[in-house]
C-alpha cells in the first residue's frame, strides 16, 4: 500500500504546486491591473482570468489538503470511543468521501466534454471553459486516490493490524 500512498502524495504535491502558481499569477495579474488602471490602461479580461485561476487554485489544492488532513473534522465525541471504533467511523466517512469525489470527478468530466463539444467560451477573452472543468475532474480523482490510501490505513486499524 506504500505505492498508493506515495503516488497520491506525489500527485497531490504536483497539483499543489500548480495551485500555488495560480495564486501567484492571480496576485501579479491583479496588482498589474490596479497599477495600469492608474494610467487608464486596464488589462482586458482580468476578472475572467482571476476567476479561472481561482478555480485552479482551489481545486488543485484539495488533494494536498487531504494528504495533510487539513480538512475540518469534529472529533470531540469520536476521541472518547475505542481505537477500533474510531477506525471504523473513519473508514465510513472516508468511503463516503471517495464516493463524493468520484461523483464530482465523473460529472465534471462529462460536463467538460459537453462544454468542449458546444465550444463554450468566456465573454471577454473567449477562453474555453472545458480545460478548467477537466482540471476539476483531475483534482477530484486525485482526492479519490489519496482517500483510497487513507481508507486502507483505517481498515487496517479496524482489523487490528
Amino acid at each position: 500500500m506504500m505505492l498508493l500512498e506515495k503516488t497520491g502524495a506525489q500527485v497531490s504535491r504536483g497539483l499543489f504546486a500548480v495551485a500555488g502558481a495560480a495564486i501567484v499569477a492571480m496576485m501579479l495579474l491583479t496588482s498589474a491591473d490596479i497599477v495600469l488602471r492608474l494610467f487608464r490602461m486596464p488589462i482586458p479580461g482580468t476578472y475572467e482570468l482571476v476567476s479561472f485561476l481561482s478555480a485552479v487554485s482551489v481545486s488543485f489544492a484539495m488533494a494536498h489538503t487531504s494528504v495533510q488532513k487539513g480538512h475540518i473534522a469534529v472529533s470531540v465525541l469520536v476521541q472518547l470511543l475505542p481505537a477500533r471504533l474510531q477506525s471504523l467511523l473513519d473508514s465510513v466517512t472516508t468511503t463516503l468521501g471517495i464516493f463524493l469525489f468520484a461523483m464530482i470527478a465523473w460529472r465534471s468530466f462529462l460536463y467538460a466534454s459537453s462544454l468542449r463539444q458546444v465550444g463554450e467560451v468566456s465573454l471577454t477573452l473567449e477562453l474555453p471553459f472545458y480545460p478548467f472543468v477537466y482540471g476539476i475532474a483531475l483534482s477530484s480523482a486525485a482526492v479519490c486516490l489519496v482517500l483510497l490510501a487513507q481508507l486502507w490505513q483505517h481498515l487496517a486499524g479496524v482489523l487490528g493490524k
